[in-house]
């Protein structure tokens, strides 16, 4: 499916190559991929799109995908996690932010920006275990105008 298919509230946080991202995607029912997609499965556009509220952990490490859902975090939980990002930057000093106790992301200053490591612990019935990933830096004004826009999307 083309990406023009998916919106929705995204955060990544890392780089083209090593990023954690808390996504919530929605997928639009008349992009042409999505119908064709829907029609090999055998179902319906809106039913092949789903309902998008189902929040998501996606990461990228050495080329290697991995993420799971998150079918219980509400948009007050992201938006709460966004706010504890945004204020541990404020403080500019090294720190460490929770998603629940699926994501754990170490922040250290690097140049103009921060380093992330995200410590990953997929829930019960993931068929992945644990793992940990390093970004390289972040620019911290990128950051802080990604923090403001997904805030905003949540509102």
């Amino acid at each position: 499916m083309s990406t023009d298919a998916m919106a929705g509230p995204a955060l990544f946080i890392g780089d083209d190559t090593a990023y954690v991202a808390l996504v919530r995607p929605q997928l639009d029912p008349a992009d042409p991929d999505l119908v064709r997609a829907a029609r090999e499965a055998g179902v319906s556009p809106e039913e092949f799109a789903g309902p998008g509220n189902v929040w998501a952990l996606l990461t990228e490490h050495d080329g290697e995908g991995d993420g799971f859902e998150l079918p219980g975090l509400r948009d007050t939980e992201a938006d709460g996690f966004a706010e504890q990002l945004q204020a541990a930057l404020a403080a500019a000093e090294p720190f460490t932010v929770e998603a629940g106790d699926v994501l754990h992301l170490d922040a250290a200053p690097a140049g103009d920006g921060w380093a992330f490591t995200a410590r990953v612990n997929p829930p019960e019935g993931h068929e992945a275990a644990a793992w940990t990933l390093t970004t390289g830096p972040v620019a911290t004004a990128d950051l802080l105008a990604d923090l403001a826009d997904f805030r905003r999307s949540l509102a």
